[in-house]
């Protein structure tokens, strides 16, 4: 398998994902929050019953305008492969998705990813669905484990693991269990040298230089 460019949240805005498709990223990421029965996409989030989103040296009105999964779907006029990071620990949010996604029948397979693995089983059912699970920590890197071993269906497309925790017996491990091997955050030549000398070949990256130079090296 060659080695695969995933432009990193890019999918939370209109204009992402335009930028990323014109810069040929094979996967587009997007962060999908269940809130108040509606399927957002964003990656901040919401502080309760305060008016404003929120991330590390970001705010926003809670008021603005929000993106909805369907509507990025709708929006797509280029056949565009998405990575769906579920977020939050409600497998509701697992099952909103699934049956929006079996309404819609997309054209193409969609990568559904996330920390809760219960939230990735819900919608993996789906026959066009490749389920990918994500690990951020040692504790979920070495449940993974387990469970990659106790898994015999062969159904888990990828994995996602953050870059921290990657060394070459780790990649070997993960690589005899799925195809796909990705990892976060890749945003300069070093780390990109790195992780693909290890053997990954998903490159999860917020940067438009490090999207041209995977698909360089892709061919």
């Amino acid at each position: 398998m060659s080695l695969l460019a995933i432009a990193h949240r890019a999918g939370n805005s209109l204009a992402g994902l335009h930028e990323a498709n014109l810069l040929g990223a094979d996967v587009i990421e997007c962060d999908v929050h269940e809130h108040r029965g509606r399927l957002e996409v964003r990656h901040l989030k919401t502080a309760g019953p305060l008016p404003f989103l929120w991330d590390t040296w970001e705010l926003a009105s809670a008021s603005a305008p929000r993106l909805g999964l369907s509507e990025l779907l709708d929006a797509d006029r280029r056949g565009t492969t998405f990575m769906l990071d579920l977020k939050g620990r409600r497998t509701s949010t697992g099952r909103a998705v699934a049956e929006l996604l079996h309404e819609r029948t997309p054209v193409r397979d969609v990568l559904v990813c996330g920390r809760y693995w219960p939230t990735v089983d819900a919608v993996a059912e789906l026959g066009f669905v490749r389920p990918v699970l994500s690990a951020r920590n040692r504790a979920e890197l070495a449940a993974l484990r387990r469970r990659l071993r106790a898994d015999t269906s062969g159904k888990t497309y990828g994995v996602s693991v953050h870059a921290s925790l990657l060394d070459q017996g780790v990649v070997t491990m993960l690589r005899e269990h799925v195809p796909v091997v990705m990892t976060w955050p890749i945003d300069d030549l070093p780390s990109l040298d790195r992780v693909v000398g290890l053997g990954a070949n998903g490159v999860i990256t917020n940067e438009p230089e490090i999207l041209r130079e995977v698909r360089h090296r892709s061919g």
